[in-house]
């Protein structure tokens, strides 16, 4: 399916896509920053994510961000990851313009007050204890990424190294952070939808032409250094079971070997019928469920398996059971059914991934960021050029004992 769309630049600085959809009444606008965890320093953790409540906390202009969106019959939400923070509404297309005027004005200044502040640190922190501590297996993140990361700022999750980064922040910090990277041209706006490209245009021009704030941040991350040694961290924690996870160094996303980790780990574990869950799970009983994935980051990420050991189940021998299959992905032909299955798959999560006109906003600003919002289209073809070698020599290469990371996550149950 080829997704058809415009692109705009304004003369602040802000790319738009737009798309065309006259299969629904609604449209969807997004805005994404190009702001993530990996922009923070490291004394100052925890930004990005703070910032995701602070957008809701009303902007100069408009005190309630909610509140007039909803008489308008929209929704939104937003989330952050390590690259990127990103802001959707879904709402009728004859009331695209409050979606406009609500974004436009929290692009163009926040209301910040130390009361708001407050307010959302309060959030933030409840939530890091919500999710991180008070929730089994919860701090696996906080834990594993300073295993896997030594330099590059992916050592740290969104929410933060230490909460007290967030607890601490002054007003003046907060205000530096928006000052540097919540502005026109460090943003890509998408809209998809049934709407007339050039009344929306000039709805644009209108509501965001003449925001001119500077963009004065040029990013300068240091790249983590070759892995050369294997790293190992035991910890317990009071949970149902043990866990274990085995991580590698991928590649970036702009990568074309992306594409070949990502066959990689859904020939290991892409569904019922995968060979970890039918070797590991059903057949040899040494875990309840048992994955692999890859992060996806923008910069050089991870491949990570996680399973959760069954009783009596050592760490040694859940180990050794991974690498078991991993020899054999490298040793072992790939056979043809097996490769045509993982094509099929990646194929199919292709097309449905851009079903419903918030899911194309979203992922044609992504794919923008990432150079050119026609990758988007372009994707299928790069699974199709992969060969069985190519998966074969990824994981010769890749997947050795001297680049792995091992976090062994004990059950004081299981004592």
């Amino acid at each position: 399916m080829n997704i058809r769309f415009s692109r705009h630049i304004l003369s602040n600085g802000l790319r738009v896509i737009i798309q065309h959809d006259n299969s629904t009444p609604l449209v969807a606008v997004n805005v994404l920053y190009d702001v993530g965890a990996r922009d923070e320093q490291p004394e100052l953790t925890g930004f990005a994510h703070l910032f995701e409540h602070l957008m809701f906390g009303g902007s100069v202009n408009i005190p309630s961000y909610d509140s007039p969106l909803q008489k308008a019959g929209g929704e939104n939400n937003a989330f952050t990851s390590n690259d990127i923070t990103n802001y959707y509404i879904t709402l009728p297309k004859e009331n695209i313009e409050t979606a406009l005027w609500l974004e436009s004005d929290r692009m163009l200044e926040l209301d910040f007050s130390e009361k708001s502040l407050d307010v959302q640190k309060k959030v933030v922190i409840e939530e890091f204890n919500q999710r991180y501590l008070n929730q089994p297996y919860g701090d696996i993140s906080l834990l594993l990424r300073p295993l896997c990361f030594k330099v590059h700022p992916y050592r740290w999750s969104t929410i933060g190294k230490d909460i007290s980064h967030i607890a601490g922040a002054s007003l003046q910090d907060v205000k530096n952070f928006y000052k540097g990277f919540y502005n026109p041209a460090n943003a890509i706006l998408s809209i998809s939808g049934n709407i007339d490209e050039e009344i929306l245009l000039e709805l644009l021009e209108k509501w965001f032409g003449d925001i001119s704030k500077p963009h004065t941040y040029i990013r300068n991350i240091p790249a983590e250094p070759v892995q050369t040694e294997r790293r190992e961290l035991d910890v317990e924690r009071d949970v149902p079971q043990d866990c274990m996870i085995l991580s590698f160094p991928m590649c970036e996303r702009k990568n074309d070997e992306y594409y070949v980790w990502d066959l990689l780990t859904d020939l290991l574990s892409g569904g019922y019928s995968s060979r970890l869950q039918k070797s590991l799970v059903r057949e040899k009983h040494i875990f309840s469920d048992i994955d692999a994935s890859i992060t996806g980051s923008i910069d050089a990420g991870q491949c990570i398996f996680r399973g959760d050991l069954l009783p009596g189940v050592s760490f040694q021998q859940a180990e050794d059971s991974i690498w078991d299959e991993i020899n054999k992905l490298k040793n072992e032909p790939i056979p043809d059914n097996e490769m045509s299955k993982i094509l099929n798959l990646a194929e199919t999560s292709n097309a449905f991934r851009n079903v419903g006109i918030l899911n194309k906003a979203m992922n044609l600003a992504y794919y923008e960021l990432l150079g050119d919002a026609d990758l988007l289209n372009q994707e299928i073809l790069a699974y199709r050029k992969i060969s069985k070698e190519n998966i074969q020599k990824l994981a010769s290469d890749n997947l050795i004992v001297d680049r792995s990371s091992v976090l062994r996550y004990a059950s004081t149950k299981s004592k």
